[in-house]
């Protein structure tokens, strides 16, 4: 995005760096771990844009520590996927934006979506270290935001993660952690943090206790850094859902986020948002007219993940086939700019804010980010498929 540095990076280039960047990113002691593209190239973002980028992000954060937001959000969370003792702070969630382009031309950030829940915070560290040990990175551009340092986010990750617990009594759980794709973040966490990773099918319950079994001994489970996604959950074996249900009871555990804050902070929040950079959004169900440009809008499923059920093409005969509006979203069209220069021709991209959280502060801070970079229709690794110059990759903020 920085035509200079965007020059002079492709110019260096060569494919034996990013193979051995690649070969870095793989664990030692998980071999194959990496499951996922990762991109030749970071994304360079100067002052002007950052600064667009966080004044989004500040806004939306406005509604979300705004003492009626949970007030706003009750209907978002489905009556049969609440979760007892929900908390007052979602201690993870991030915001994704496309990399768009103004009538003048200008690039300006727009807000695609955004999630009450955690990303690949460990895996970004590991990210940022080697791509700096293999590739020319200035020392003015940082991934991190608002000051912070490798060592003050591997700090506060850390300590909202544990916070007053022991380790061993804290688990990263996830259904079938070890087969999915985002399993290099779960070592990755675990390297970081001191935490393991443990399958639903793993848990044990007692009278509303939690346990494990942790190198052959039942270990009490304090604290879950959650990273099940129901939605996934619901697409499992008849096996793996019952277990399920252990997560709906009034457990004696802290969660981390706690679940419902995924679906507060998700696609039902939108609507609620007004803001330059971000896409006029309707609940379905509510609009009593449809935009005579219908073909500027895009058609989402509120609660799905990963892009799956999105309708970009919409016309009318899609809407009159749904037959729970309430649970859709109409979303004015984002045009992502060909903004990314490479060897054979130009990539998109979008640009993920972290936020943490910590439980003695009044407001959420912006940390770090992950950056995707797509030459398909949509973002994401599943639409990538056989190109180059695109998939995971990071944003360098100019200092």
């Amino acid at each position: 995005m920085i035509e200079q540095l965007r020059k002079k990076y492709n110019q260096e280039f060569t494919i034996e760096q990013y193979q051995k960047y690649v070969q870095a990113l793989e664990s030692d002691l998980v071999p194959n771990a990496l499951d996922y593209r990762i991109a030749e190239t970071p994304v360079f973002v100067d002052k002007q844009f950052k600064n667009k980028l966080l004044d989004t992000c500040e806004s939306i954060v406005d509604i979300i520590v705004d003492e009626n937001f949970k007030h706003k959000t009750e209907q978002a969370i489905p009556k049969e996927l609440r979760v007892p003792n929900e908390n007052d702070k979602c201690e993870f969630f991030v915001f994704d934006f496309g990399v768009c382009k103004n009538e003048d031309g200008e690039l300006e950030p727009q807000l695609i979506e955004m999630q009450g829940f955690p990303t690949l915070f460990a895996f970004q560290y590991f990210q940022d270290k080697n791509m700096r040990a293999h590739f020319n990175i200035p020392n003015n551009f940082s991934v991190f935001l608002n000051g912070n340092t490798n060592h003050s986010y591997v700090t506060k990750l850390k300590r909202i993660i544990l916070a007053d617990f022991n380790p061993v009594n804290v688990v990263l759980l996830e259904i079938l952690p070890h087969q999915q794709k985002t399993r290099i973040d779960f070592y990755n966490t675990q390297s970081l943090v001191g935490i393991k990773s443990v399958c639903l099918s793993e848990l044990i319950e007692e009278n509303n206790n939690l346990f494990y079994i942790n190198e052959g001994v039942k270990t009490p489970i304090h604290r879950i850094y959650n990273r099940i996604i129901f939605d996934d959950l619901q697409q499992q074996s008849a096996e793996l859902k019952e277990k399920g249900k252990i997560l709906f009871k009034n457990l004696n555990v802290e969660w981390l986020p706690h679940p419902n804050w995924f679906y507060r902070i998700s696609k039902y929040t939108l609507p609620f948002i007004h803001h330059p950079f971000v896409p006029k959004t309707y609940f379905l169900n509510e609009l009593k007219q449809l935009p005579n440009d219908l073909n500027n809008y895009v058609l989402k499923p509120l609660f799905s993940f990963a892009g799956q059920g999105v309708i970009i093409d919409v016309t009318i005969d899609d809407i009159t086939k749904i037959i729970d509006p309430e649970n859709w979203i109409l979303q004015q069209k984002v045009q992502y700019a060909d903004v990314i220069a490479s060897p054979d021709g130009f990539a998109k991209a979008e640009i993920r804010v972290f936020y943490f959280w910590d439980k003695d502060a009044n407001r959420p801070e912006a940390v770090c980010n992950l950056a995707r970079l797509s030459k398909g229709k949509m973002i994401g690794v599943r639409y990538n498929q056989n190109k180059e110059w695109v998939g995971s990759s990071l944003a360098y903020f100019e200092q």
